[in-house]
């Protein structure tokens, strides 16, 4: 029987530096080799696509007519490798030109199985930057729940990707994201939906913990396949190269919050499979598509995996040594978009939770962190930090958060700490603002980033997770950073908040919420944040992603949320600024 195409594709890194390679990641339903096909014609024979009647968006015609300014022969090939019964591969593409829009088809055993015969979409492009790039557009957002079929209703309101996905579809290529940043909970091991549990209990007795969460590698391919096999979603993603970062829902709630969260989860009889096998799936779904097709080449975990024929005990045992010794594995990584830096930052798995020395990051983690910031001073004209969970939080929340840590620590003693360790769980109380050493350090990092004569135009931290969106600007004592620094926080994608959240997310940033704020810090003997900050944008509530549009050394930005008018479904712009005084 022919191989046939169970997951994506999805377009993962494009590369900025030469604009000559790409790569695509797929699963297939057995083992083969999957390629991917270009359908080009030489730089310079038309125009780069731009959403009329020749361009990708509009081209009509046999799926291998040629698209203008598309690449000649690029394409590439690799072997599915195998892990727990299901098989993966990650197609390095090469020979394309720099700006160039390349139609692209997916072919498994020399069968082609994408695009699907009946595909309502464009065909699916890769668009590689011109070398030296002018610029970027950057898209971000978190916290996606699967939509539910499109037969029922979906009680949390339109999906923002499927919405972003129909916005392409009528809109010129230009106007597309560059690149998809997605800031965690990509998928919600530990909330999933009512098909889902219905798998679920053909499987096993739902009454057994974990219950209705996953508990296996293969019940995690389940919550993948019902994310990304939506039909807008699956399109959009092969369409626009994507960046993924995992946040606690990915694995569990709570995920990492401290030691006494850890042992008791670790005394349980499920933890050990769900945490090996949610670090599996992370690697295999998400992780491999973060790294160039250089950094593929030098991971020895990647060449284990392809070595044999089924990598499951390599990509175990890689997962096992995670787990039990977070420092020695980096998730975080860097992409350099033109002059655009992205450093994404892994605040789950490296975490110090021992309570004396807490901190988001472990030492050699918040080294790299510096390492890749400073480095080259003058090389990069704007600076993205990606972090799952928001640097800058309302000033009053921020505070109840060190207030917290601090009982956690015993600075008021052991009741106290066993009231803060209880009350830290049940109000997620686990942002930077709960690691008050990481908290300055990142605070100091970017202040000194920010400032000098080689400074970026701009310091951005992208955050998610606190289903609400909002834009603060801190502003240090004298002197500022010439920098504009801002926090840029954008989520959910698709999922809801209760609104009682609402109500106290509101009253973090009032006059009131800081009073009380500031008297929770002083109870426990918290010092004062070294930095002061702002919110000069929303709170908006919603199903939403921020987009950036980086050129040269300006910035603007744009959020859109998914909701309806009299023309149907589709993304409201609801705000619109430009970040910086430049040109």
């Amino acid at each position: 029987m022919a191989a046939g195409l169970r997951l994506g594709p999805l377009l993962r890194y494009v590369d900025w530096e030469t604009g000559e390679h790409a790569t695509v990641w797929i699963e297939a339903d057995r083992p083969c080799t999957a390629e991917v096909r270009c359908l080009g014609a030489p730089p310079g024979e038309g125009t780069t696509p731009s959403g009329g009647d020749t361009s990708a968006s509009g081209a009509e015609g046999p799926p291998d007519a040629p698209l203008p300014g598309a690449a000649k022969d690029a394409g590439g090939s690799a072997r599915t490798f195998q892990i727990e019964g299901h098989h993966y591969a990650l197609i390095p593409v090469s020979g394309l030109a720099p700006a160039s829009s390349t139609a692209y088809e997916v072919l498994l055993d020399g069968r082609r199985v994408w695009p699907q015969d009946d595909s309502p979409y464009p065909p699916s492009v890769i668009r590689t930057p011109a070398i030296p790039a002018e610029g970027v557009r950057v898209s971000f957002g978190s916290c996606r729940w699967a939509s539910p079929p499109a037969r029922e209703h979906d009680p949390i309101g339109p999906d923002a990707l499927d919405t972003l996905a129909a916005r392409m579809v009528a809109e010129p290529e230009s106007e597309r994201p560059d690149v998809l940043v997605l800031l965690g909970d990509q998928v919600y091991a530990d909330a999933t939906s009512r098909e889902t549990q219905r798998w679920l209990a053909a499987r096993r007795d739902l009454s057994e913990p974990p219950g209705t969460e996953v508990a296996d590698y293969e019940e995690y391919t389940r919550l993948y396949e019902e994310s990304w096999l939506d039909p807008e979603v699956r399109w959009l993603l092969s369409t626009v190269p994507s960046c993924m970062v995992f946040d606690d829902h990915d694995v569990i709630d709570d995920w990492n919050t401290s030691a006494s969260w850890l042992a008791e989860m670790r005394a349980t009889p499920w933890w050990r499979e769900r945490i090996l096998s949610g670090l599996m799936s992370y690697w295999v779904h998400q992780h491999l598509g973060n790294l160039s097709p250089a950094e593929l080449a030098g991971d020895p975990v990647y060449a284990a995996v392809r070595d044999t024929p089924d990598g499951t005990d390599a990509l175990r045992a890689f997962a096992a040594r995670a787990d039990a010794d977070p420092a020695s594995v980096r998730w975080s990584y860097r992409r350099d978009f033109g002059r655009t830096r992205l450093l994404m930052i892994d605040t789950r798995a490296a975490r110090v939770l021992d309570e004396r020395h807490r901190a988001m990051l472990d030492d050699e983690e918040m080294r790299w962190l510096r390492g890749q910031a400073l480095e080259a001073p003058g090389s990069y004209d704007h600076l993205l930090l990606g972090t799952s969970l928001p640097w800058l939080l309302p000033p009053a929340i921020h505070d109840v958060e060190s207030w917290n840590a601090a009982l956690c620590r015993g600075e008021r003693g052991e009741r106290w700490a066993r009231v803060g360790e209880n009350l830290r769980r049940r109000a997620d109380l686990e942002h930077w603002a709960a690691f008050p050493s990481s908290f300055d350090e990142l605070t100091a990092l970017i202040r000194e980033v920010g400032s000098g004569p080689l400074a970026p135009s701009t310091v951005c931290v992208l955050s998610g997770d606190v289903h609400h969106a909002y834009v603060a600007e801190p502003h240090w004592p004298d002197p500022e950073p010439t920098a504009r620094v801002l926090q840029l926080t954008c989520s959910p994608v698709h999922n809801a908040i209760h609104a009682s959240m609402r109500v106290g997310f509101r009253f973090g940033w009032s006059r009131a919420g800081r009073r009380l704020g500031r008297a929770m810090a002083r109870h426990g003997r918290a010092g004062r944040p070294v930095v002061h900050w702002e919110k000069t944008g929303g709170p908006w509530f919603g199903n939403q992603l921020m987009t950036l549009t980086l050129n040269g050394r300006s910035a603007e930005l744009r959020l859109d949320q998914a909701g309806t008018d009299r023309t149907g479904t589709r993304l409201l712009t609801v705000d619109e600024r430009n970040l910086t005084n430049g040109p």
